[in-house]
């Protein structure tokens, strides 16, 4: 029985809904083709997509919202992309601004909306009826800021993720909308197909995407990919590519100042064997590891996974380890990573833990990384709890409820540990592992909940739903 009840959301169902009779499952999905050119001496990546639009409800829309998560970086913007507390290591010149500017919109009439300026709505002739598509072709400039981040143009290299207007999700019959968070990954998108053409001065490698031609001093890359959550790249000029496979999957390594980027490379390649054996296969037809410039940690997308060079040698097998998990826990089983992050960033991290038990060579181990993450969160509790006589420590909450990332990091990530390691003292590692395979089965391609998630341990015969919700729901003692 599914009892988990998701805390309230401050974003609103951004379309007028049409009840209509309910039809028939379908697999189809959105589509997008996206003609992009980085123009360098602008620091503009200049765009054209369209996107055909599917209608998977049951219900009409007679409005379309987009998110625009480049306008986050536009000056005044109400949430910011970086916290202050890595705004000097990310904005490495100074304050730097970008947005998008949407300069046409063929197929409906658009405006530009939202909390923060951040869902672009566009409302077709007619209504889109269930089972129905529409087309939008879209025209658009990105203007990059000079930033160590998701999107930006670093110090070394240039970011390209959340340039493009993204789909809002779809939940309970209609859009999910959120804003951006300095805290954690507000990204919620449903998987789509893709056809990417970007184009880069010849000097630019591109990890993400294959090289197509040359021409004009000017290199064209290309990607294609069926059913992912969306795409991203990463240009450089100081590449160096490393390839290995791992499970018959291609798996490339770009690195900008990785002293033993073989090492990087194989330890990427053990953590995506480890995850097929106990998750089942990955999803997709190539893994691509890229080195860049971001303030911490990494940042993972469908096939790709960004990796800080700031990172210390140390901390770069675990972060490798933990990127590549969200290759199951993220870009195959999709979340709500804004009101949910526990799902995916504990899970991920507590994957880490488990992969770091039978890799000792990386000089963890299971045991530590647990002990280490309860260390953290205790801590964490007792300075909370000092400070303001009580703490919040529910786990299903948006990110924008947090106070910063010290919380979000102890009640996402830490406490996310905590609570796998006690389902596994619990029902016992075979049932956590075969219901984590069945999640990842079941959920392939979609967005679970946690009721879905627990409704696949207890299947697995780990029942564990009081034990989820007394954690989610910030009941438990720790």
């Amino acid at each position: 029985m599914k009892k988990f009840i998701c805390c309230a959301l401050g974003a609103a169902v951004a379309a007028t809904l049409l009840p209509l009779a309910a039809c028939g499952g379908a697999s189809q999905v959105s589509r997008y083709h996206i003609k992009a050119e980085y123009l360098e001496d602008e620091a503009v990546l200049r765009c054209e997509m369209t996107v055909d639009v599917f209608n998977s409800t049951d219900n009409a829309f007679e409005r379309i919202p987009f998110e625009l998560w480049a306008n986050a970086y536009r000056e005044g913007a109400e949430y910011r992309p970086v916290s202050a507390l890595y705004s000097s290591a990310a904005y490495y010149d100074g304050e730097s601004y970008g947005g998008i500017d949407i300069t046409d919109v063929v197929g409906g009439v658009y405006a530009i909306g939202g909390e923060d300026e951040n869902i672009l709505y566009v409302t077709p002739e007619t209504p889109l009826y269930p089972d129905e598509s529409v087309t939008f072709t879209m025209s658009f400039d990105v203007r990059l800021a000079r930033v160590n981040h998701r999107l930006g143009v670093g110090e070394h290299a240039v970011n390209l993720s959340g340039f493009y207007p993204v789909l809002c999700s779809v939940k309970d019959g209609g859009f999910f909308e959120c804003v951006y968070s300095e805290n954690g990954d507000p990204f919620v998108s449903d998987c789509a197909d893709y056809s990417v053409e970007l184009t880069v001065p010849e000097k630019y490698d591109v990890a993400g995407a294959e090289l197509s031609s040359k021409s004009n001093d000017k290199c064209v890359f290309l990607f294609e990919a069926e059913h992912v959550r969306d795409v991203a790249f990463v240009l450089s000029d100081n590449f160096t590519r490393t390839d290995g496979t791992a499970c018959g999957v291609p798996v490339s390594y770009y690195s900008l100042s990785d002293g033993d980027p073989a090492a990087t490379l194989g330890t990427a390649c053990e953590a995506l064997e480890f995850c097929s054996e106990n998750f089942g296969d990955y999803a997709y037809p190539r893994y691509t590891v890229a080195e860049t410039d971001f303030p911490y940690g990494g940042m993972e997308f469908p096939m790709l996974s960004m990796i800080s060079s700031a990172s210390a040698d140390a901390q770069r097998p675990s972060i490798v380890v933990h990127e590549t998990a969200h290759q199951w826990w993220y870009a195959s089983v999709g979340s709500n990573q804004f009101e949910e992050a526990w799902q995916d960033e504990g899970l991920a991290e507590w994957t880490t833990a488990f992969f770091m038990e039978t890799h000792p060579q990386y000089g963890g181990s299971y045991r530590e990384i647990v002990n280490a993450s309860e260390k953290s969160y205790r801590a964490f509790f007792s300075v909370k709890s000092q400070v303001n006589g009580e703490t919040d420590t529910r786990m299903s909450r948006p990110l924008t409820s947090y106070s910063g990332l010290y919380e979000y990091r102890n009640i996402a990530y830490d406490k996310g540990v905590i609570l796998f390691d006690r389902i596994r003292d619990v029902a016992g590692e075979q049932k956590l592992i075969k219901g984590l395979k069945n999640y990842a089965a079941e959920y392939r391609g979609k967005i679970a909940s946690p009721a879905d998630l627990i409704c696949c341990l207890t299947d697995a015969g780990a029942r564990v739903e009081e034990l989820v919700l007394s954690f989610t729901e910030g009941r438990c003692v720790i």
